[in-house]
């Protein structure tokens, strides 16, 4: 191996750590995708999950000048198609390689922005967070799938940010206590926190199947490669979503619904085997 490909090999490599602190259920999920999706899937969560953190962590800091650092670097990375920031750099190698739209990443950050400047959100405001937040993301990964395949990529595009929002709205309903009380954020539309009742909690629950619904219709038609492990993630948080549902709203202002590491494992590999044995 050359200098040149052990930097780029030890930039993915960071990229793949931090997933593995981050998220337990995610970086499961990845080990389901097919060996040649890892390190492009783990390159794409580096990337949002540090710009996320800008945002959610580093309250002693002028967190917009750091986003506006962060994202002039990142779009100088991927012109530039090298970076010293091992995060920036195995993931504008895999922006590069699967030519990864650059609207797409100029809309996700612009939702790190609004999360530093909205803490309520009307029906446009939420809808354009949801698309920047999630459901390019579902497209980024999208890209890598399709590899170039275009005509496969425009026909899985809105299943795919369905299955993005699912999920965002789901961690949105499992977070709401800690959005409000450590961030002083409410992002559904016309939810009062303090008066969070099973009315609203319902209309949620209603929009979130819906998005699951349509996202299955696509997960369906993904490449084999990439099946198997979207639809444990699918699957995962579909139960997830299911304990949520069975809570009050009060116990859901209260508490974080987790589900415990070694349970996640458990259900993962349940899927997993379902997958296989073609039952779901």
């Amino acid at each position: 191996m050359d200098a040149k490909a052990l930097f780029d090999q030890t930039t993915f490599e960071c990229s793949k750590l931090i997933t593995q602190r981050y998220s337990t259920s995610f970086t499961l999920g990845i080990k389901t995708l097919d060996k040649k999706y890892h390190m492009p899937i783990y390159a794409i969560y580096g990337f949002v999950r540090y710009a996320d953190e800008i945002v959610d962590t580093f309250h002693d800091h002028d967190k917009k000048a750091l986003l506006e650092l962060f994202k002039r670097d990142t779009f100088k990375a991927i012109s530039e198609k090298i970076s010293l920031n091992p995060v920036l750099h195995a993931f504008q190698i895999i922006v590069n390689q699967y030519r990864i739209d650059l609207d797409l990443i100029e809309a996700f950050l612009h939702s790190m922005e609004m999360d530093l400047d909205f803490n309520t959100y009307n029906d446009t405001k939420y809808n354009e967070y949801i698309y920047g937040s999630a459901e390019v993301v579902g497209l980024m990964c999208l890209k890598v799938f399709c590899n170039g395949d275009n005509k496969s990529y425009e026909s899985l595009k809105s299943p795919a940010c369905k299955l993005g929002a699912a999920f965002q709205k789901v961690n949105f309903l499992r977070d709401i206590k800690s959005d409000y009380e450590e961030r002083g954020r409410v992002y559904f539309p016309g939810v009062d926190f303090m008066d969070f009742d099973k009315s609203a909690k319902q209309l949620i629950e209603e929009d979130i199947q819906k998005d699951f619904d349509e996202a299955l219709i696509g997960i369906n038609n993904l490449p084999k490669g990439a099946k198997m492990g979207v639809k444990v993630a699918y699957l995962y948080y579909q139960k997830l979503f299911d304990k949520i549902k069975s809570l009050p709203p009060e116990t859901i202002t209260q508490e974080r619904v987790r589900i415990p590491n070694s349970k996640k494992m458990s259900l993962l590999i349940s899927t997993y085997f379902v997958m296989k044995l073609g039952l779901a």
